[in-house]
This record gives structure tokens, C-alpha cells and sequence, in this order.
């Protein structure tokens, strides 16, 4: 048979990649809107213990089923502040190792004479129902049962779009020859690996291809084994793509990923061979076949053969027996291919742990901050980006972060107001006046920043107390960009006032610094609350009493304005400029009170 393999196979074969990844993500996904609130705790409990940092990526890469989400989320958490540089670097190295959990999955149900594939679709039809489910956590369920039979069915379709390299014997030659070379194989091979993971952005669709080719026997143990090595490099690539637009320890959290993984390739490559020998030894003893027959084992079957195996059902003894022992020798090589994987990795992690403080030292010599950057002055989101997102479930962690970040720029601005209320006829008011300007425009941005953000996040699965979370932030956020509107009216008042060239006798000044002073006060609680991410009842009633004082002070001061101004003691219109800037303050008070109440639990 002559056929040739034309655009349509080739858009055959991409479409099922993409079915293996569609339903590698549909799973991922499902499992992290399951376990969203656990996988937060776990990180959030996180230790400075470095073992217990592995673990942690284990068991977290184990459960979303990707390495990718796991390192993407730590670096977001790391952003977030919520870890530290060191912490990271373990829980990435623990990533590594649990990654090789879907290896193992794939050649479990993927490869050898049980593929779950045949299941699919009857896992589909289990699934559907559970989708349309109101209840959240069903629908859930129901959407890792797809995404779960869209990756096998996707492996499976993979598999058959793979050209046919038996019927270009010039391109297998080459494959094969190319395949003696030693160590220039290895490292062509390793290229390979790193080169389609970097283009799937997914390491378990380069392991899904390196078993396709391995099985087909395209090329040996020993190449798809280095291919295995090149996914570890290239799967970091994500992370720094998330980390692009990070904060500096997020950049340097991805970019200790990337060097532990290159420093695991480098010290493999001295022993690789002896490596990949000592695994097929293992692999033979549970194993259907040696690996390293395979190829042997291949060159037995003529193309003809091959044809009639994997097209027809009923089949001659003979070719009964050699199909049987062709899926013994696929589950195999699947087999050596994981054990090298989870091996590789575990017996890098073990060696690497002990170097987790000098990794820091590295990165923090290579990734320097820039020099004169000042938060202050600058605009820049500091724990969220409008790059790559985290999982959509930790994500409102970095939003309740940056709005920690935006209530405190808030507070600064409030603190320029009080400088400036201080220093109206010295030259640093025209200082005070631009930096409240300036503030007001970053806090615009924020506002707009943090809510696309977070309509990226609700396009996302999230639970009903994540949704809740999210409306709560949301409203947050807008208040203390009130907020920062008040104390830029009250810079606005001020300048008005200067350049009206009025001056307040000394009682109007104590009043408003008076009212400044519970201001501030208000202002800690918001900080606390921030902090804490929730408003406590005993800080609530505080700010309750905080507000009515503040009421009752402006009905005050209006009332005795009023008396002032009919007796003559200061001009109508320093009176209007004192009570705008009275007024000012009340208006502040009441977004305070907003964002106290908008981060008080519903009962």
C-alpha cells in the first residue's frame, strides 16, 4: 500500500493532539475546582521544611494531573507573597516527580492489550447527566469523566494518524541510522523533547508522543528515554511565560524551575546509558518484554503483516500470537519509559534538595531588580499581571493580595493629604498636590486592571463560595478607588484654597486635623481587614463607632460653621472651602465603612 500521507492526515493527527490536550485540560481543571479550596490550604500551611515543600508538589501535581498548573500556581503564590523563594523551589522540585503520575496513567490505560479508549465513550454517556447537574461539585465530576475519555480517545485517534513511516523507508532509515550515533543522538533527542514540548506547551502530550513513536518503533529506548529528559527542560517553559510579567520572586521561582531541571539533565547525561540499561533490567523483571527487542522484534513483521494486524479483527494464529506479543512489547516500552521518568526525577529531587539554598543564591544573582524602581511612584500591578492566569480557584488569592497593595497606595495618598493640609504655603504642597494626582490616575488603572482581572478569573469554573469571594473583591475594589477619588477632592479643595489665597484661623485647622485623626484611625482597621482578608465582628463595631463619631463631628462642625460665618469671625467663602473639605472626609469614611462591610462573612 502506497499511500500517500496528505494535508487532511496531517490535520488528523493535529486534531487529536488537541482532543489529548482538550481533555488533558477539561480534566486538570475539573479536579481543581474539586480540590480548589484544599490545594489552597496545602500551599497556604505551607513550611519552610524543604521536604515537606516536595510533598506538597506531589500530591498537588498528582491531583491536577499537571506539572504546568502546579509550577504556573506556585509561581502565582509566590507573587502573591504567599510563599517564599525557598519554599517554591521545593514545591516545583516535588512537581517533577508528580508529573510522572500521568505517565504511569497513560501507560496503564493507554498502551498494551486493555486500553481505555474502548471505555470512552460509555464514560461519556456516564458523564453527560452529571454535567448538566446544578450541584457544582457534580458538575464537576462529570466534567473530569470527559475530560478523562477526550484524553484517551485522543491517545487512541493520536496513535492511529501517526504516518505510516513503514511505507517511507528513506525516513524510517534515517530515524534509525540517526539513532547510532551515541551521544550526539541523545542530545538530538533531548532537543526533540524540549522542542514539542515548548510548541504543546504540554509534557504530557510529549510523553504520549514519545511512547506513540517508541512503540511504533520509530526509535529506541535509549532516544525516546533522552526526548523524556528534554520534556523535564521544556515544561518549564510555562512558568517563566507566566512569571514574564510577575513580580522579581516570581521570576526567580520560574527560574529556579528551569535551572533545576537543566542541572538534573546535565549530571544524567554523564551516566545516561548505564541509566537506561539498569531500567530495562527493572522493566524486564514485571514486564511483558525486554524494551530493547523490540526494534529486533519489528524488523520480523513485513509491512503487509502489520497492515492486516491493526486493521482486521479476526486474525490467523500466527498473527494472533505476534499481535499479542506486539502489545506486550507496546505496554513495555510505555512501562521503561514511565519507571525512567518517575526514577529520573525522584533521584534528582533526592540529590537536588540538599542545594535548595544555593539555588536561591543563584537566582537572586541572576534575576536583580531594576535599578531606581520605586512603588511609590510607578505604576505596577505588584501580585497579578494580564499574563498567563493561575488556576482560576487560587487566582482570588492574588486579587485579595493587590487589593491588599491597592488599599495601602490609598492610605499613602490619604497621607499626602495631611502632608500637604501641613505645608500649604511651603513649596513641597505643589510636590504634595502632583504626587495625589499622580496616585488618583494609578488608581484608576488598578481599578481598571484588578476588574478585568477578575472577569478573566469569573470566566473561569469557580465554586459558589469563590463566586461570592470574587463579588465581594470585586466591590472592595471599587470602593477603595471611592476612596481614592475622596482624597483626591480634598487635594483638589486645598488647591483651591491656596490659589483663592484663603487661610483658615486656627480652630478650623484643629477641627479638620481632628477629623483627620479618626480618619486614620478608620484607615487602620481597613489595613487590618485587608491583611486579614476578612472583616471580624469586634473590628466591624469598631469601625461602626469610628463612622457615627465621624457623623456626628461633620453635623457638629457644619452647625457651628454656620454660627461662625453669621458672626463674622471668617468670610462666607472660607467657610465653603472648610465645610468641602468636612464633607470630603465623611464621604471617605462611608467607602471605608463600604469595604469593612463588604469583607464581613454573610451568615
Amino acid at each position: 500500500m502506497n499511500m500517500e500521507y496528505n494535508f487532511f492526515d496531517f490535520l488528523k493527527l493535529v486534531g487529536s493532539l488537541g482532543m489529548f490536550l482538550y481533555g488533558m485540560k477539561i480534566m486538570s481543571e475539573a479536579l481543581q475546582k474539586i480540590a480548589g479550596k484544599q490545594l489552597r490550604n496545602i500551599l497556604s500551611a505551607m513550611t519552610k521544611n524543604r521536604v515537606m515543600g516536595v510533598l506538597t508538589g506531589v500530591l498537588i501535581t498528582a491531583l491536577v494531573q499537571s506539572s504546568s498548573a502546579t509550577t504556573v500556581m506556585v509561581v502565582s503564590f509566590v507573587n502573591a507573597g504567599l510563599l517564599s523563594l525557598v519554599q517554591s523551589i521545593g514545591v516545583i522540585m516535588g512537581a517533577n516527580i508528580g508529573t510522572t503520575v500521568t505517565a504511569w496513567m497513560i501507560s496503564l490505560f493507554g498502551f498494551g492489550k486493555f486500553s481505555i479508549s474502548a471505555l470512552s465513550i460509555p464514560l461519556l454517556a456516564i458523564g453527560l447527566p452529571l454535567i448538566f447537574s446544578s450541584n457544582s461539585k457534580r458538575k464537576s465530576f462529570g466534567e473530569f469523566i470527559f475530560g478523562f475519555s477526550f484524553l484517551f480517545l485522543g491517545l487512541d485517534l493520536l496513535k492511529n494518524s501517526m504516518p505510516d513511516l513503514r511505507q517511507h523507508p528513506e525516513i524510517l532509515e534515517f530515524v534509525q541510522n540517526f539513532g547510532e550515533n551515541g551521544f550526539l543522538t541523545t542530545l538530538s533527542f533531548l532537543a526533540l523533547g524540549t522542542f514539542i514540548t515548548i510548541i504543546v506547551q504540554s509534557s504530557s502530550a510529549t510523553v504520549a508522543i514519545t511512547l506513540i513513536m517508541c512503540s511504533k518503533g520509530w526509535i529506541g529506548f535509549e532516544p525516546a528515554a533522552a526526548m523524556i529528559m528534554g520534556e523535564n527542560i521544556g515544561t518549564t517553559i510555562t512558568a517563566n511565560i507566566a512569571a514574564l510579567s510577575g513580580n522579581i520572586s516570581a521570576k526567580r521561582a520560574a527560574f529556579s524551575h528551569f535551572m533545576f531541571n537543566v542541572f538534573g539533565v546535565i549530571w544524567m547525561l554523564f551516566v545516561f546509558h548505564y541509566f537506561v540499561i539498569m531500567v530495562e533490567n527493572i522493566v524486564t523483571g514485571f514486564a511483558p518484554e525486554n524494551p530493547r527487542e523490540m526494534q529486533a522484534f519489528l524488523s520480523t513483521i513485513s509491512p503487509e503483516q502489520m497492515k492486516l494486524i491493526e486493521s482486521s479483527d479476526t486474525l490467523s494464529s500466527e498473527l494472533a500470537a505476534v499481535k499479542s506479543r506486539l502489545l506486550g512489547f507496546e505496554a513495555s516500552m510505555s512501562y521503561g519509559l514511565s519507571l525512567f521518568h518517575t526514577l529520573f526525577n525522584v533521584i534528582n529531587v533526592s540529590i537536588m534538595i540538599w542545594f535548595v539554598k544555593l539555588y536561591e543564591k543563584i537566582c537572586i544573582k541572576v534575576i536583580r531588580p531594576k535599578k531606581g524602581d520605586e512603588d511609590d511612584v510607578e505604576f505596577q500591578l505588584q501580585y497579578i499581571s494580564s499574563g498567563l492566569l493561575s488556576t482560576s480557584e487560587l487566582s482570588i488569592l492574588q486579587a485579595e493580595k493587590e487589593m491588599e497593595v491597592y488599599g495601602m497606595r490609598t492610605r499613602r495618598m490619604f497621607g499626602f493629604v495631611r502632608r500637604l493640609a501641613m505645608s500649604e504655603k511651603d513649596k513641597k504642597s505643589v510636590k504634595f498636590i502632583s504626587r495625589i494626582e499622580k496616585y488618583e490616575g494609578i488608581s484608576d488603572r488598578m481599578e481598571l486592571e484588578i476588574a478585568d482581572y477578575l472577569n478573566k478569573v469569573a470566566n473561569g469554573g469557580l465554586s459558589s463560595e469563590s463566586k461570592m469571594k470574587l463579588r465581594n473583591i470585586m466591590r472592595c475594589v471599587t470602593e477603595i478607588e471611592s476612596m481614592a477619588d475622596a482624597c483626591h477632592n480634598l487635594g483638589k479643595t486645598y488647591r483651591r484654597k491656596m490659589e483663592g489665597d484663603i487661610a483658615f484661623p486656627e480652630t478650623l485647622n484643629k477641627n479638620i486635623n481632628d477629623m483627620f485623626d479618626l480618619l486614620e484611625t478608620a484607615l487602620d482597621q481597613v489595613d487590618l481587614v485587608l491583611k486579614q482578608r476578612e472583616t471580624k465582628e469586634e473590628d466591624l463595631n469598631r469601625s461602626i463607632n469610628i463612622e457615627t463619631l465621624i457623623n456626628e463631628t461633620r453635623a457638629l462642625f457644619r452647625r457651628k460653621n454656620i454660627e461662625d460665618v453669621n458672626d463674622g469671625i471668617y468670610p462666607y467663602q472660607t467657610g465653603v472651602i472648610y465645610m468641602d473639605i468636612i464633607n470630603e472626609c465623611e464621604h471617605l469614611a462611608d467607602y471605608i465603612m463600604n469595604v469593612m462591610q463588604a469583607l464581613y462573612p454573610k451568615k
